[in-house]
């Protein structure tokens, strides 16, 4: 079999440089120090109760939210409050596991140098210099905990970060890791490690993000038999599985959730030529990736090889991600290589992505429907297996001037595309938009008629992606400001990269 297998982006496994180690560190019992009776001070305190410390707090005075928490108490378990009605000293480090302060000016420095001459980490509040560690902001589904750092840079931003991440964690999350941890031991016993305990792990993260309720009693007893149903199937029957994943156009940030997951899941990942970088990059690091691209006047992997792969890699036990540019189920050959999975009975599914059409609409804030101009949308091949135009569309169907048509992989038989309309009848003035390589810093755009789509190819070029758009509708966002048919006066524009 000959089949192209390229690696790409696979750097070394290593680090890039960190502004700051992230520890997590287990305080419970531990005694803490706090010093000062301020707001800040009451906040730390209450995080390092929420640890389970003994947290002892220095101060003349405390604020009424310090004073109400202690009197409060600590509403953990293990942590608490004792309050030492005096300044600190020197003498109070002794045994101390981490230190805490909100000093006057004139005493950080001589907090900070007591703490570290008895060995003791130390953080004085918003003083950098005065920090041996930070904290970070924190997402909390104890025992899953998420802390963001900017290393003091922007802390706003991490506040920013922290609050997508709470969207992304459900609450139930908590639960479920609470009863992954009952159950870890359990299952290792049951399941030695390598596929069976892998695809155990991965069905249960599937439920615990599919799921938005704590789990129920009596779910783990179910996990556990799920554990022993794999531990006795057959030997032929652990088999992998290959999921269909949309990579979207190439901005990473367009990726659906449930694809993320699956390429952090993934044992091996067979990408097409046009998945981005920034795509990958959100790939487990430990995947074998291989690039299987198909591009027009390249040297390219043959399907049959492909679909050859994937079954291979299933069956020994792999989960294998088929990642394809855009959406797997336009112009992406997903129905041939579902069929031939099928016929091996190998577990095949498949999770949707953007498709490009929809990426060019936003990108240029253009609606491909317009009540007003078109009623449906059609996404249509731009070429033939053999290079020209495809000989089994209905060119007169095409030419409908109530629908807007978008050609994918057109770039070079776009001057053949815009004859053959004209001839079925559309209008020459008929709107008509040219863009590459759609949501990519190197993005380009031209906007034109049907009758001048040869000179927008000519400048944006077809060596990379290319999409053709033809219809009213494209007009539609104009027509506020002038009239429809001035939208010729604006096809020379090419917008460069953004």
């Amino acid at each position: 079999m000959d089949v192209l297998q390229q690696p790409r982006n696979e750097a070394p496994a290593r680090m890039e440089p960190l502004a700051k180690l992230p520890v997590f560190w287990a305080l419970e019992g531990k005694r803490v120090i706090v010093a000062g009776g301020s707001d800040a001070a009451a906040w730390k305190a209450e995080l390092l109760a929420a640890c389970g410390a003994e947290v002892h707090v220095y101060a003349d005075e405390l604020s009424d939210t310090f004073e109400k928490l202690i009197l409060r108490g600590a509403e953990h378990s293990q942590g608490g409050f004792i309050h030492h009605c005096q300044a600190w000293d020197e003498t109070i480090f002794r045994g101390a596991a981490i230190a805490i302060a909100d000093c006057e000016e004139d005493d950080e420095a001589a907090f900070f140098d007591a703490a570290r001459a008895a060995g003791v980490p130390i953080n004085v509040i918003d003083k950098p210099a005065f920090c041996q560690f930070q904290f970070g902001s924190i997402v909390n589904r104890s025992p899953v905990v998420v802390s963001i750092s900017t290393d003091g840079a922007a802390p706003i931003l991490a506040q920013a970060i922290r609050r997508r991440i709470e969207t992304l964690l459900p609450q139930a999350l908590k639960g479920w890791a609470g009863l992954a941890q009952s159950l870890r031991d359990r299952i290792n016993e049951r399941l030695a490690p390598g596929p069976l305990r892998r695809a155990f792990w991965e069905t249960f993260v599937d439920r615990a993000f599919s799921s938005s309720d704590t789990p129920e009693e009596g779910v783990g007893g179910l996990l556990l038999k799920e554990a022993d149903r794999l531990r006795e199937a057959p030997a032929h029957s652990s088999r992998g599985r290959v999921t269909l994943v949309g990579a979207g156009p190439g901005d990473a940030e367009l990726l659906t959730l449930k694809a993320v997951r699956a390429l952090q899941a993934a044992d091996v990942i067979l990408f097409d030529d046009l998945v981005s970088s920034e795509v990958l990059e959100l790939a487990r690091r430990e995947a074998k990736r291989m690039l299987v691209g198909k591009r027009g006047g390249r040297t390219s992997c043959r399907q049959e090889d492909i679909n050859a792969m994937m079954v291979k890699l299933a069956k020994a036990g792999k989960h294998v991600v088929r990642l394809k540019s855009g959406d797997p189920m336009i112009f992406g050959r997903a129905g041939e290589e579902i069929a031939h999975l099928d016929r091996e009975n190998i577990p095949v599914d498949v999770i949707p992505g953007i498709t490009a059409a929809s990426a060019m609409a936003s990108r240029l804030g253009i609606s491909l429907t317009h009540r007003d101009h078109a009623q449906s949308v059609r996404f249509i091949t731009g070429h033939s297996r053999h290079g020209g135009l495809p000989a089994d569309v209905d060119w007169a169907t095409v030419a409908d001037p109530h629908t807007t048509t978008v050609f994918y992989m057109g770039g070079r038989t776009a001057p053949l595309i815009a004859d053959r309309l004209i001839e079925e009848g559309l209008s020459p003035e008929t709107p008509a938009i040219v863009i590459s390589e759609v949501s990519r810093s190197t993005e380009r755009d031209w906007r034109g008629t049907l009758a001048t789509i040869a000179s927008g190819i000519a400048e944006i070029g077809y060596d990379n992606p290319v999409l053709i758009a033809v219809g009213s509708a494209l007009a539609a966002r104009q027509s506020g400001a002038r009239d429809t048919n001035d939208f010729d006066s604006d096809r020379r524009m090419v917008m460069g990269a953004r």
